[in-house]
């Protein structure tokens, strides 16, 4: 009785671990940075990309800083919306796809005074280099939740 409780409750266990391994594993949750360690990092590595020298990474610093509040306060609103149930509107959401490229093309110009020639080609290159990997992540997770 005893061995045969001991093989029941093993082959349990057996099951319940082979079927853990076939599900689909959950995302990695990455260790959340503040927006500053966010933006010293963002700050790092454009420097070793660009090769920046120490008047372009303070402008870009600064840059960085103003992006991510300005981000911040977009996520708060959103959030709050979210929040009071509110559905978003047409409109609204044609406006804020608005403002959100009026933001691109207004941090594409500063980069643009910051940056050399040299400096500004690869970094727009590297941006669309990083869009196309967003797609592509994109494209595998719908693929994936059908």
């Amino acid at each position: 009785m005893k061995k045969l409780f001991i093989a029941a409750m093993l082959f349990v266990g057996l099951a319940s671990f082979a079927q853990d391994t076939e599900q689909k594993p959950a995302r990695d949750h990455k260790e959340r940075m503040t927006p500053e360690q966010r933006n010293e990092k963002h700050l790092k590595k454009m420097t070793s990309e660009l090769n920046l020298d120490a008047s372009q990474q303070a402008q870009i610093k600064q840059l960085l800083a103003e992006r991510s509040a300005k981000a911040e306060s977009f996520k708060e609103a959103r959030k709050a919306k979210k929040e009071s149930n509110v559905k978003v509107t047409a409109e609204e959401r044609a406006a804020f796809k608005k403002q959100m490229d009026e933001e691109v093309a207004s941090n594409d110009a500063k980069m643009k005074v910051i940056l050399n020639a040299d400096q500004y080609k690869k970094w727009t290159a590297l941006q669309e280099e990083r869009k196309d990997k967003m797609r592509e992540k994109i494209r595998e997770r719908k693929d994936d939740n059908n």
